[in-house]
């Protein structure tokens, strides 16, 4: 099986809770106004990987608490998530996903069983620009919710960690910001040029 991928950060601490391997899933039908990461939206972009390649990859990075699944939209490739879902489960991995949708519309779709049931936090809803809040991690809009499916991650975090923004860039001068925050702003304060987000 096949998962049709944006892009793969290895190593974050902006994409959930601890140092976390990060898919930015390509393709979402959603396409929210104000959305940051519309380079995400075709169905036809990204790279074709194995889903087994990248369960072998996660695991052999130790150093990880979990996985993060965003986007794009995670649940249009939900089989293939929830393959790695479980796997990332099986080598005592967490599991965060961002979703579009909302969790009650998402459990009534059968083929999404299985990236639900190893999930470890859920956070759902569409972005919306109006309703526009950075104060809560990871979240952009006031009405997007916190799912805690499981007893890994809990209210606690809304203590230990706040949004912030990760600045990479690559060997051919792109570059890459992930987090959570007004990526624009901070592109034109600090004048930068090539910007993937």
């Amino acid at each position: 099986m096949k998962l049709r991928v944006f892009n793969i950060l290895k190593s974050t601490k902006v994409e959930g809770p601890g140092n976390r391997y990060c898919i930015w899933v390509q393709g979402c039908s959603r396409r929210c106004k104000g959305c940051q990461a519309v380079h995400t939206w075709s169905h036809k972009g990204g790279i074709l990987y194995e889903v087994k390649d990248i369960i072998e990859d996660i695991k052999s990075h130790p150093d990880i608490e979990g996985v993060t699944f965003l986007g794009g939209e995670p649940f249009e490739q939900a089989e293939a998530l929830g393959i790695i879902a479980k796997e990332c489960h099986n080598a005592d991995l967490g599991v965060v996903c961002f979703t579009g949708g909302l969790l009650e519309d998402l459990r009534k779709e059968p083929m999404n069983n299985m990236l639900l049931n190893h999930t470890d936090l859920l956070i759902d809803g569409e972005f919306i620009i109006e309703k526009t809040d950075y104060s809560r991690p990871w979240c952009g809009s006031s009405n997007q919710r916190y799912h805690f499916l499981t007893n890994r991650y809990d209210e606690s975090i809304f203590e230990k960690y706040k949004n912030k923004i990760e600045v990479n860039i690559s060997r051919n001068g792109l570059v890459f910001m992930n987090g959570m925050g007004d990526f624009d702003l901070i592109s034109k304060k600090i004048e930068l040029k090539n910007i993937s987000m």
